[in-house]
Formats: structure tokens, sequence, C-alpha cells
């Protein structure tokens, strides 16, 4: 609708500014006025140039949409092609948040002190409240450091999930909600979020210390990523669409429905 009302208000304003713009007793054919249109700019480009100049915001706005259907139309391609593409991945044993058994799982290769990945978290949550039981999500952790906050924070939330699923939820959310302490006080911040959870430490920190499952799950996380060629994070699979790096939550939405489709 912007781009129309731009277009209108070019044509006005070019031939209102040149004195030429006059009610014609038979309307103008689309050809002729094209042609009327562009010899007015070629003739007077500075006309333009004061319009576009005058509504720049109009003309980003026409410029983002015009770049936001390439980028869905060039998505959407590899999309169906990805589904016609068995992903496999080992999700057994690791939480799941939402309906266990709904037609569409995102699956996310993620790191908790990753900025984008904070951002695609906002995304996630707004697409499972929109779908409800018919999509559900995994969590499966690629810290950028082997060692790090993220690494950690990854171990705690498997040990979390080992007592009380909703409450590793809980954490999952206060390990994005509040990255700046996780990344500053990382042992003293995973500590006290669990204990808020009332969870048993004891057990807890044990689990977090030498829990052989533990240690398998982020194993086969890491090699999971590395067989499908997950080069960084974020990284979604729903189904079998591959939704890579943080994405708006109109192109979530759309590789949602495409995988809702191709499930049902």
């Amino acid at each position: 609708m912007l781009k129309y009302w731009l277009i209108f208000s070019l044509t006005l304003v070019l031939h209102c500014s040149l004195g030429t713009f006059a009610f014609a007793e038979e309307p103008l054919a689309k050809q002729e006025l094209q042609k009327l249109i562009l010899d007015t700019i070629r003739q007077n480009p500075q006309v333009l140039i004061d319009i576009l100049r005058s509504n720049s915001e109009a003309v980003l706005d026409i410029a983002q949409e015009g770049s936001n259907q390439r980028r869905i139309h060039t998505l959407q391609k590899q999309w169906k092609k990805d589904l016609g593409e068995k992903k496999s991945m080992r999700t057994a044993d690791r939480p799941i948040l939402g309906n266990k058994n709904a037609p569409v799982r995102i699956v996310a290769f993620s790191d908790f002190t990753c900025h984008y990945c904070q951002a695609s978290k906002a995304v996630v949550d707004s697409i499972l409240q929109e779908f409800k039981d018919k999509v559900s999500f995994q969590f499966k952790s690629i810290p950028f450091e082997e060692k790090g906050a993220s690494a950690q924070a990854a171990i705690w939330f498997l040990a979390c999930a080992q007592q009380n699923e909703a409450k590793a939820w809980e954490f999952y959310n206060a390990m994005f909600e509040q990255g700046d302490k996780l990344r500053s006080d990382t042992e003293r911040f995973l500590r006290k979020t669990a204990k808020d959870l009332k969870l048993n430490m004891s057990k807890l920190e044990s689990d977090v210390r030498s829990n052989k499952k533990i240690k398998t799950l982020l194993r086969e996380d890491r090699e999971d990523a590395d067989k499908l060629n997950v080069e960084g994070t974020p990284c979604f699979f729903v189904n079998n669409i591959v939704v890579r790096g943080a994405q708006p939550l109109e192109f979530f939405r759309i590789a949602v429905k495409m995988a809702l489709n191709d499930a049902q």
C-alpha cells in the first residue's frame, strides 16, 4: 500500500510542480502514463530527488519490503528442498518444552551466551505460544568455548532436568534473560539460580561433576552438529527444515507452517 501511495504522490507532484498536470477527457493508458512519468523524470531529475528526500522513510520501508520478499522467496525455495531430506539427530533423554507428540518439533543448536541466540529465544517463545500443541521445542548445546560459561550452563540445565523438567526450563529462561550475570559471575549465578528453584542441590552438584549420562548427551549434541553441518549458533531444525541464524518472527512462522503442512 505504501508503495502505491508513493507512486501516486510522485506522479501528482511531478505534474503539479511542472505545471503539466491536467485532467484529460480520456484516461491515459498504463503505458502512456509510464512513458509520461519517465520522460518527466529524465527531463527534471532534481524533482525526483527532492520527492525522494522528502519521503525518505517511505522509500526505505519500500526497499526493506523488497529485500524481505527476496529473502523469503530464497528461503522458501531452500526449505522446500529441506523437506525432502531427512535430518537425523539424537533427541532422546533431553527435556521437551510443549506437547511431546506435536507434529512439529523445533530443535535448537544454541549457546547460552550468544546474543543472537538470546534474540531468537523470544521468537521461539512467540512461535510456541502461537502454535500451541502443534509445536514442541528442544535445546541442544553448542557452546562457543568448550569450558566457558555456556558449556557450564548446559551441564547445569541437563542436571536440573534429571530432577524436574519444568524447573529445568525455568533455569533455561534465567540463563538467557540474565546473560550478563551468567558471563560475569558464572559459578555463583548457576548455583543461585538452581537453589532458587528449590532443587536438591547435593544431587544436582554431584550430577554436574560426574553424571555420565549428561556428558554423553553433550557429546552427542556436538557430534550431531558436526554431522548436520551446523556452522554457527543459533541453528534451528523445524522438523527437516533448517533455519540458520536469528530470523524474524514472520520468517520463522513460514518455516513452521511449511513443516506443519508437510507433516499433515
